[in-house]
């Protein structure tokens, strides 16, 4: 049985749940989820291992961000992935909440563990906004055309990055006493929550209570709201 499972279509329903399973299971550890760095007690909990400053080749030519050795329970991060001061963690914690979602959806885990070969190629995506943040919620899965599953597991991998370091029950403490249409506003819960604002509004989007006009840096308010979804950490 190979380390990387064979290619599946996952909803975003099924995604998330993922994604809040590992969060309900990291409650009763020492790895109790916390913010602005989820994802790093998300890697302690599944026994990660993360060196945050690799030298990391080009791959067909492209910088790449990070990579994942399964049998070895390694994530490497460039050393080169975009960061504009120490205090800005939103693209490290993405990338490393993607690397996640590869380890949770897409890694046959029994067999990382087991005697087996280490892959040839390590599972990595590319260092580029558009790999690495979600991708325009307007753009309905089912209207996606012409991509690889490679494409698909990359999607899949930042979609469940997106759950992971924004949970809806956190965005619902989050939001309180704030105007979701007001950038400064927005701001504020990046840095809360670290992560990058594109990361924030295409969450917000995608859950309808924002909507931002293609083009535009104007917000309006969504109709979404609250499903009814019993809290993770009640």
């Amino acid at each position: 049985m190979s380390v990387i499972k064979p290619f599946e279509f996952l909803s975003k329903f099924q995604i998330e749940d993922r994604a809040n399973n590992l969060l309900r299971q990291m409650q009763s550890t020492p790895n109790f989820p916390r913010w602005p760095n989820v994802a790093d007690y998300a890697a302690n909990f599944l026994d990660l291992s993360v060196d945050p400053c690799c030298d990391i080749p080009l791959y067909n030519g492209k910088v790449i961000a990070a990579r994942i050795y399964p049998s070895q329970r390694l994530i490497e991060i460039s050393k080169d992935i975009p960061k504009k001061n120490e205090k800005d963690i939103g693209f490290e914690q993405s990338t490393l909440a993607h690397e996640i979602g590869h380890w949770e959806l897409h890694i046959n885990q029994d067999e990382a563990d087991g005697l087996v070969k280490q892959l040839e190629l390590p599972l990595f995506c590319e260092a580029s906004e558009e790999i690495f943040l979600c991708r325009n919620v307007s753009e309905k899965i089912a209207e996606i055309t012409h991509k690889t599953q490679d494409d698909w597991r990359e999607w899949q991998a930042q979609y469940f990055a997106g759950c992971l370091l924004m949970p809806k029950d956190i965005l619902e403490k989050e939001r309180k006493g704030r105007d979701l249409t007001n950038w400064k506003h927005l701001y504020a819960m990046r840095d809360e929550l670290g992560v990058t604002i594109s990361n924030l509004t295409n969450r917000l989007q995608d859950i309808g209570w924002i909507h931002i006009p293609k083009d535009s840096k104007q917000i309006y308010l969504g109709n979404g709201g609250t499903n009814g979804q019993k809290s993770l950490f009640d």
